[in-house]
């Protein structure tokens, strides 16, 4: 690609990436969308409910029924559990119980510090593989990667003679385009689990999904996103900005601040916690009679451990968070700690009003029957289509990067496709593991080329310190290689990941018994 030295992409791309823009900003807001949408299905309930269908219902073995929920005890039902219906929303508590550990650890300094420690003690040579794994390890913390690993990049980079911008570009492709290539489990895992075990309960009700289904694989594509963010970075992105002058205000450009002994001794402290946490919690599996098994199991859905994994990770958080709050002494008393949780909350506030309407979109959806309906009828087009099963997963990354553009929330757009593609494919023998690993590669691949990601103009933002024309255009323009190899590349690591049959994650599998 050539040199635009800050100026905006012209030709095709330039009128398909404005045209996506003008479309995007035309959209109404994901919760408006899912209140829509449950009008939607309220509406054609009540049109398909006197149509008889062939498609056999494979929960009853009968023919399906579509349920109308326009009549009078339909709504009456709806007002009377609507409560219910939200507060029993699961994708609801797994968040907000992670999330309160992590705004502990987030809010008290422990995660910006050990960030900056391991930002600062890397050789150049291995600068950009470094900080490309931290910004994937920084999605357990949400937005600690926007807001602190990729403005350091550019700090980093420059202190070292190297040009900032391409220090923000593999940042933000290990932020935002590696974001479901992580090796340690965050509150992402139980989020995308519960939607796509929510959606697997169109087909068969009793079904149960582990929340690290993908986890085995999310750590391996850290490997494989690395070394490919790295050669991008390397061979075409920093290439490319050898002629494009930093010219940004010198005095006002941010610094890397050091980090003082008290901090680095609180880290330490915290550290070792964690640690002596995780080793006691090893310890107390290890017996066949731990009271953390179920019949000798460890990996058991029925197993206490399997059902503590959000806890978990809320302590994991929340202790070493505390201890180093109280150590470094950004914590003085307790009401500091619960004020990070208070933050923490606050931040998700935006996410609960949106779990409302999702969670009568998602209950309206199965209600109805509508959602199998629509799974059979889809399914029985595949089979007479006869496509090969990776063609078919391959189509589904591919459709999720592109409604990525438009919709940049992972948890919204899943939940308004977990209900279409888990139960449609579950028909075809795929599994809701499968579906939901497809699903990561195409949400995370095209959310850096998208001006509609809440976090894109931030960037921008953080590129103009350095370079004043930055725009838009030229953000595109810089991320474009990363989003089209992790795309393209990303898709094939996952056909030689079936292949070769490595496990997907905790109790996962590739196949759904069909018939």
């Amino acid at each position: 690609m050539d040199n635009n030295n800050g100026a905006a992409p012209t030709g095709a791309i330039a009128r398909f990436l404005n045209g996506i823009e003008r479309v995007g900003n035309k959209l109404p807001d994901p919760a408006m969308i899912f209140l829509s949408a449950m009008l939607i299905i309220w509406v054609l309930s009540w049109m398909l409910s006197g149509i008889s269908f062939d498609a056999i219902d494979p929960r009853t073995g009968e023919a399906i029924i579509v349920n109308n929920l326009l009549t009078g005890d339909a709504l009456a039902s709806f007002l009377s559990n609507m409560v219910v219906t939200f507060t029993s929303f699961a994708p609801l508590g797994v968040v907000l119980v992670a999330m309160l550990g992590v705004g502990v650890a987030e809010h008290s300094g422990y995660i910006n510090t050990g960030i900056k420690l391991m930002l600062k003690r890397t050789p150049q040579f291995l600068l950009t593989p470094t900080i490309i794994l931290i910004a994937i390890v920084s999605h357990t913390a949400t937005d600690a990667g926007y807001v602190l690993v990729i403005p350091l990049a550019g700090v980093i980079y420059y202190a070292m003679g190297r040009h900032p911008l391409a220090g923000i570009a593999a940042a933000f492709a290990g932020v935002s385009g590696g974001f479901s290539a992580n090796f340690i489990p965050s509150g992402i895992d139980p989020l995308l689990q519960s939607f796509t075990q929510s959606a697997a309960h169109i087909i068969e009700p009793g079904m149960q999904v582990n929340p690290l289904n993908n986890w085995f694989f999310t750590g391996i594509s850290s490997v494989f996103i690395i070394l490919l963010g790295w050669f991008i970075t390397a061979r075409i992105i920093e290439p490319r900005l050898q002629n494009t002058k930093v010219d940004g205000d010198t005095d006002d450009l941010p610094e890397f601040h050091e980090i003082t002994k008290k901090e680095k001794k609180a880290f330490v402290i915290a550290t070792l916690v964690m640690l002596a946490g995780i080793a006691v919690l090893i310890y107390a599996s290890m017996g066949t009679d731990s009271s953390l098994r179920h019949d000798g199991s460890l990996t058991s859905f029925q197993a206490p451990l399997m059902k503590s994994i959000v806890p978990l990770i809320f302590l994991l958080f929340w202790i070493p968070g505390a201890v180093y709050g109280f150590t470094a002494g950004t914590f003085k008393k307790t009401k500091d700690m619960i004020d990070a949780m208070s933050k923490a909350m606050h931040g998700m506030s935006y996410y609960i009003v949106m779990a409302f309407f999702c969670a009568l979109f998602i209950a309206a959806f199965s209600q109805s029957n509508l959602g199998a309906l629509l799974a059979i009828e889809g399914a029985q087009v595949l089979k007479a289509m006869a496509l090969p099963s990776a063609v078919t997963i391959v189509g589904i990354i591919f459709l999720t990067a592109f409604v990525n553009l438009f919709v940049g929330s992972a948890s919204a757009k899943w939940a308004l496709l977990a209900p279409i593609f888990v139960p449609m494919l579950m028909q075809l023998g795929i599994s809701p593991d499968l579906t939901q690993a497809a699903y990561r590669v195409g949400d995370s691949s095209s959310n850096i080329i998208t001006p509609l990601m809440p976090y894109f103009p931030l960037v921008v933002v953080y590129c103009q310190k350095y370079v004043k024309d930055t725009g838009i255009g030229t953000l595109v323009a810089m991320m474009l290689p990363f989003s089209v190899a992790f795309l393209i590349g990303w898709s094939l690591f996952l056909l030689a990941y079936w292949w070769i049959g490595i496990p997907l994650g905790l109790q996962a599998s590739y196949v759904y018994p069909v018939g």
